[in-house]
């Protein structure tokens, strides 16, 4: 028997334009289908950032906004603030998010914006020649760190969860896996649960997906996957690192 996917109502019916492999498609499926199902079509705008996802707009059927690099919690901290009865996520990656964009993540959480941030890590500068990312791994090789990253010059990788739970008002954290079809369950069930605090307006949620570069790393797909579960999944771990609503439950 044939399946066919049915496309959920929150992406537009454009084909998306990532390299082959890429976990972008993923990415946007789960967010759309939480969306759809938590019927927040209609209440919801994003915001779109600089880098492979930069015409996330273009496929995301509901109001978007593009960011300067790095700007995007900014951005929908204005957003949220002007129009209280809209939801807002933002959607990054680790160059936009974890390099440019460190004092606009750090104080909306710190702020406790109502929005819902989703972060790509990859490990690298996807959209620009695959630079060194302030998630790059120790010892790994880019295109401007072709020996390796050198921890001794360059500094340890970021953990963006790790940092974001260090502050009191972040309402939800959690760190999830695109890497197979079995963590792609569980990170929807992740991005639900944020979705829903966001709806519920509980307070800043954020949601990390370790995702590939097949591209940038020159590895196909399949061995781009299995290259992140053995470096990547060891230092970015997968885990829920904070929920309030358990936690005010009891």
């Amino acid at each position: 028997m044939q399946v066919i996917a049915t496309r959920p109502n929150t992406l537009t019916d454009l084909n998306f334009t990532y390299c082959p492999g890429c976990l972008h498609g993923v990415a946007h499926r789960l967010i759309a289908e939480a969306i759809d199902e938590l019927g927040m079509r209609n209440q919801m705008m994003g915001v779109a950032p600089v880098g492979c996802s930069v015409f996330a707009y273009k496929f995301f059927n509901i109001d978007m906004q593009e960011a300067a690099h790095g700007r995007a919690p900014a951005l929908a901290t204005g957003m949220k603030r002007a129009r209280p009865d809209m939801n807002v996520f933002t959607y990054q990656g680790d160059g936009d998010l974890a390099a440019i964009g460190t004092a606009e993540i750090v104080h909306a959480a710190n702020r406790g914006e109502h929005i819902t941030v989703f972060f790509v890590n990859n490990a690298i500068y996807g959209m620009t020649g695959g630079q060194m990312a302030p998630t790059t791994l120790p010892d790994m090789k880019t295109t401007t760190s072709p020996y390796g990253r050198d921890v001794d010059d360059i500094g340890y990788p970021i953990r963006v969860c790790e940092l974001l739970n260090t502050l009191v008002a972040p309402y939800f954290i959690e760190r999830v896996s695109l890497l197979s079809p079995a963590e792609i369950m569980k990170a929807k069930k992740a991005v639900l649960k944020a979705l829903t605090y966001n709806k519920e307006e509980r307070g800043f949620t954020f949601i990390e997906f370790v995702s590939t570069c097949p591209t940038n790393w020159g590895l196909d797909a399949l061995e781009s996957r299995d290259w992140a579960r053995e470096h990547m999944l060891p230092f970015f771990k997968v885990q829920n690192f904070r929920d309030k609503g358990i936690e005010e439950a009891k």
